[in-house]
């Protein structure tokens, strides 16, 4: 059985303010307050645990507030590989009110060349051919733009699969070294940035998606927002669109597309039944705060009323 292993070197506590109103400018009062501990590896955790599957949540935590994420764990099951340093984690305000989220991302905890050995020394004990790693977000200050690269080559020397789902210079950095990922999870932004292009048609980000799988991604998948996500592999391309649905919060939801990828991944399912899995991840975490699927029965369900389209293009 596949193993799997999430890596998460700069986590959050999302602390989800609700407003009736959002105002620049303006002083408000807000109507809830919710704190959950995340980060985009550890979210994967998180749905993951809800589906059933048994996970390993690694990465690096500021002692002085751990405490929020190991209640997590221990709720969900999730085995807990994450080093502990000094100071605390931080936390990222998401300011909801009716036109949308608002991110406020605070500065993570900065790690020392003596945290970042022991991250790789834990993950050469941890990973190995039967373990599938998703490395996900942003890298703390004292990281290198090259670590996800590094730890892509670390971890396939050791025969594991590598999903990464990360931006900007880290992704840049991963996208040009060998080898490469297996998978990776842009966004449409994302893959602009990388295409050096705008991609404004379904039809410019599969020819975009399709030149990362010719440079050798074997499965490439961009999130496209309310227009689904496009799924690459080999010569076959989809579009997969989910319903519309009433939604909670939208933190975490991309997140739970990555989850729902690595259960089809692991379940070996098609490529059609992989983006269904994903788009009702996403979809079902929609309805639930934080990064939570409100069930596998809900989720099944939403599955099979997501559209699924083959490209040509």
């Amino acid at each position: 059985m596949t193993r799997i292993l999430t890596l998460t070197l700069n986590p959050a506590i999302d602390r989800t303010v609700t407003l009736d109103r959002l105002v620049p400018g303006e002083v408000h009062r807000a109507r809830a307050v919710r704190d959950d501990a995340g980060g985009k590896g550890i979210n994967v955790a998180s749905c993951l645990a809800d589906w059933g599957l048994p996970v390993t949540a690694a990465g690096v935590l500021g002692a002085g507030n751990a405490a929020a994420f190991e209640a997590l764990f221990a709720a969900k099951g999730i085995a807990d590989r994450c080093l502990r340093v000094g100071g605390e984690t931080r936390i990222n305000l998401k300011l909801v009110d009716p036109a949308g989220t608002t991110d406020v991302n605070l500065p993570g905890l900065a790690v020392d060349p003596a945290t970042l050995r022991a991250v790789r020394a834990m993950l050469a004990e941890t990973a190995g051919p039967d373990t599938l790693v998703v490395l996900a977000g942003s890298l703390p200050a004292g990281a290198g733009t090259g670590l996800y690269a590094e730890l892509t080559a670390d971890l396939k020397a050791r025969g594991g699969r590598v999903l990464l789902d990360a931006s900007g210079p880290p992704l840049a950095a991963a996208l040009a070294a060998a080898p490469l990922p297996d998978m990776v999870k842009p966004n449409r932004h994302e893959l602009e940035e990388w295409a050096g292009r705008p991609l404004p048609t379904l039809a410019d980000v599969v020819e975009a998606a399709r030149d990362l799988v010719r440079r050798g991604i074997a499965l490439v998948v961009v999130s496209l927002g309310a227009e689904g996500a496009v799924f690459v592999r080999g010569t076959e391309a989809l579009h997969a669109l989910a319903p519309a649905i009433a939604v909670a919060s939208t933190v975490g939801a991309g997140d739970a597309l990555v989850a729902g990828l690595v259960a089809g991944l692991v379940a070996d399912l098609s490529l059609a039944g992989t983006a269904r899995l994903a788009l009702a991840f996403a979809a079902g975490k929609l309805t639930r705060a934080g990064a939570n699927l409100p069930g596998r029965a809900p989720v099944e369900a939403i599955a099979r009323t997501i559209d699924v389209q083959a490209l040509t293009a």
